[in-house]
């Protein structure tokens, strides 16, 4: 009986299309499978492949065994069926109809543990315990995996590359008059000299730096200027071989001045119309503000950090904007390539042909990092309407089918009834797998999906794509080669990598622009001189973007930046903050630590916490206090304290599974835990709303400023009547002063750092 009741059970739980694939298959689809992350980190960690082979045997192989990466696993857990999402949201409503299903898994839980279900099972501490490890040793091991990612005693399948097209996109074997809309261009081009020495393109890859300019750029720091314009604000210029010439923002753009490649003078109008309102259209019928900005600075070759890109307002302006950039690129470097092939095809034998150097040690390009499959969807998309010129003349897209279908996603997973707040949505739309590469291989009339890395010209990638390709020191199977000539590097949402994990962007970062170990066939006679002379960082452009300044993000942008040209970045403060927005009536206590440095912070904070503020909350008068912590590690550390202090605390973090989650919340809500522990990872891919919030410790400040009146606003849902008894509290140091600004607004900032004293805001919630 407890088996078949079990089996009914298992069957409720799951969705009408994870019980389809159950009886087609016998088993449940990996990406539902909710392993224990304990046994995930003991297993073997092989490379999986997001690709199958689009053969019969396509369905077959669903049936396999697949070895997916711990981050896989995250997501398996974060992203549920409708089922259970229905389940999450009765929960949040505390009915007691809605706790009757997850009561059994209480009382089970109870049993096993004898705690009263503080924790899942007594084997997730341990589990948490081993992700501190898994974290640190992540890359090591999902890259060891790539080791097995075409064997088939694994049961994974072999990564799907396009070779079928191969000899059509190759750029050695095709001629510019193969493409007659390219050849005219390149012909008008030539005729005018001066028009084809102002191209951008051009005066960035035709510089020819002296070995004296390359010296300087490493040894002697930048000089920094300046600007403020309409749209984008305040901007710092930094270069270090000379100072900026002021650049100043063009109030109307006309397209044909901007040396856009055939077609895309006709096509970008057409395409970036739906962000264009009636009076931009006046003004600027092909940019709105901001793009205008934005792109006359990327036009330039410049390196760009834009720090307040968001999903909801301006996302996918910023998004076609680098798109038309890049496409840009790629077509002019194409052209060069084929006209030159023409040009040799047609020379005289025992010419010197030393004037063709139009390539690098190899074929891609650009290098796009976007954090989910829904984001290369969307860029693909905008490549194709930018391609066709008109309804009539197609472009022929080569595995189009089948990307979309791995890369697209069924309207049908999302609930209906799923409540987020509305940057959640933003984020979170569509396919939201975060393991993926994809090569690209463009000419004028096709596109070729699915490009091996080597014959492609853009390559569209997740930080966990690029990891486990990279691989790491000391492994057999490992590649990076493909990355030696990129020109255009474009990280967008880099503040999605801070929740997914920071490591995997700093070590694509430190293995891009390297001389290649293989010649990969390359023709040396036709390789750039930059290229040979391992200054190809040098002339890489960096296209940055993020929704928040952040440290780390900072630091890649000093630190991995080397473009000749110099960088733009915007530094605009902000004037209120995120605390503007709390709208319960809460004092707010900002306590400042004193750090001897930046590596002490860690430890000052903890001590600081467990000498000072913890103390005052031990009273069981101030129970219901949640203690948000934005480290996993410095959470690990507070749960180990906690236990070892034997204090009435419970736990949530983005490894808890559903049942531990459910039973933290309830008994934090009934006042049975006087202690919630609580990360901003779980926040971010979660967004529950936790009740019977009285008391509110900060141990960091948010990562995200919204975050901040997010929780606070959290009271709210609690219908307790006392008011008055709500406290928040902020520990701060003076290396915060970015998040700081973003809670409290740039003027209070400065007041508090100037302060050793704690400072106390009162928010009376009509701010």
């Amino acid at each position: 009986m407890g088996k078949r009741r079990g089996g009914r059970e298992l069957l409720r739980g799951l969705s009408k299309k994870q019980k389809k694939h159950l009886r087609e298959f016998g088993e449940e689809h990996p990406f539902h499978d909710q392993v224990l992350l304990l046994l995930l980190l003991h297993s073997c960690f092989p490379f999986q492949s997001e690709n199958s082979d689009k053969s019969s045997a396509e369905s077959d192989s669903e049936t396999e065994v697949e070895q997916v990466s711990v981050y896989h696993k995250l997501l398996a857990t974060l992203k549920t069926s409708p089922e259970s999402e229905s389940e999450e949201e009765e929960d949040e409503s505390e009915s007691e109809e809605a706790g009757e299903g997850e009561t059994e898994m209480d009382s089970e839980g109870s049993q096993e543990t004898g705690e009263a279900g503080e924790e899942d099972k007594n084997d997730v501490p341990d589990q948490e315990e081993a992700t501190d490890t898994a974290e640190q040793t992540l890359g090591r091991e999902q890259a060891d995996g790539a080791d097995t990612s075409c064997d088939p005693s694994h049961g994974v399948i072999e990564e799907f590359t396009d070779v079928k097209h191969e000899s059509e996109f190759s750029l050695e074997t095709n001629f510019m008059e193969e493409e007659s809309g390219d050849c005219n261009a390149d012909k008008r081009d030539s005729n005018s000299s001066q028009a084809f020495s102002e191209d951008p393109f051009k005066q960035h890859m035709d510089k020819e730096l002296e070995e004296k300019e390359v010296e300087k750029m490493s040894t002697l720091p930048k000089t920094s200027s300046q600007s403020k314009w309409p749209k984008l604000g305040q901007l710092t210029f930094s270069s270090t071989l000379e100072k900026h010439k002021t650049l100043k923002a063009d109030k109307e753009v006309d397209v044909k001045q901007l040396y856009l490649h055939k077609p895309l003078e006709s096509t970008w109008p057409k395409v970036n119309k739906q962000f264009l309102s009636s009076v931009n259209k006046q003004s600027d019928p092909s940019f709105t503000p901001l793009q205008r900005e934005l792109f006359c600075i990327m036009n330039t070759y410049r390196d760009l950090f834009y720090p307040e890109r968001n999903a909801l307002t301006n996302g996918e302006e910023i998004r076609h904007a680098y798109c038309l950039h890049a496409l840009n690129h790629v077509l002019k470097a194409n052209a060069q390539v084929l006209s030159n092939n023409a040009k040799r095809r047609d020379q005289k034998p025992g010419t010197d042909s030393d004037d063709y150097r139009d390539q690098g040690l190899t074929r891609p390009k650009v290098l796009m990092i976007v954090p989910f499959r829904e984001c290369a969807l969307r860029i693909v998309h905008i490549f194709i309407s930018l391609l066709e010129v008109n309804d009539k003349r197609k472009i022929d897209v080569s595995n189009k089918k089948r990307f979309k279908g791995e890369f697209g996603s069924d309207p049908e997973e999302k609930p209906p009834n799923l409540k987020r707040p509305e940057d959640y949505e933003a984020v979170f739309a569509g396919n939201i797998d975060d393991h993926f590469r994809i090569g690209v291989a463009i000419l004028q009339k096709s596109m070729r999906l699915y490009a091996p890395f080597y014959s492609s010209d853009i390559i569209i990638a997740s930080p966990l794509g690029m990891r486990t390709v990279i691989g790491a020191e000391g492994e057999k199977k490992r590649d990076f080669d493909f990355l030696s000539s990129i020109e255009i590097l474009i990280i967008d949402q880099a503040d999605i990598y801070l929740m997914q994990n920071w490591e995997h962007v700093l070590h694509l970062m430190k293995h891009i622009n390297l001389l290649p170990l293989d010649s990969h066939g390359v023709d040396f006679s036709r390789v750039r001189m930059l290229n040979l002379n391992n200054w190809s960082k040098y002339y890489r452009q960096t296209l940055l973007f993020s929704a928040l300044q952040d440290p780390q993000i900072n630091s890649v942008f000093s630190k991995h930046c080397f473009n000749y040209v110099g960088q733009v970045a915007v530094r605009n403060v902000p004037l209120s903050g995120s605390i503007s927005h709390v709208v319960v009536q809460l004092p707010h206590v900002f306590r400042r630590l004193e750090a001897e440095n930046l590596t002490s912070v860690i430890d000052t904070r903890f001590q600081f916490f467990i000498d000072k503020v913890l103390p005052e909350y031990r009273d069981a008068i101030m129970s219901h206090t949640l203690i948000y912590v934005p480290s996993y590690f410095d959470y690990v550390r507070l749960r180990n304290y906690f236990k070892k202090e034997e204090l009435n605390f419970t736990h949530i973090c983005e490894y808890t599974k559903k049942a531990g989650v459910c039973r933290a919340r309830r008994f934090f809500l009934k006042g049975e835990k006087q202690f919630l522990l609580f990360t901003e990872r779980f926040h971010f891919y979660k967004r529950y709303t936790i009740k019977g919030i009285r008391n509110l410790i900060f141990y960091e400040l948010p990562t995200y400023s919204h975050f901040y009146s997010e929780i606070c606003n959290m009271m709210k849902a609690t219908d307790n009547r006392v008011d008055a008894t709500w406290t928040c509290t902020v520990l701060y140091s003076k290396y915060d002063a970015q998040k700081l600004a973003a809670v409290v607004g740039i003027d209070r900032t400065a007041q508090m750092l100037q302060s050793k004293k704690n400072v106390h805001l009162f928010v009376t919630g009509e701010n």
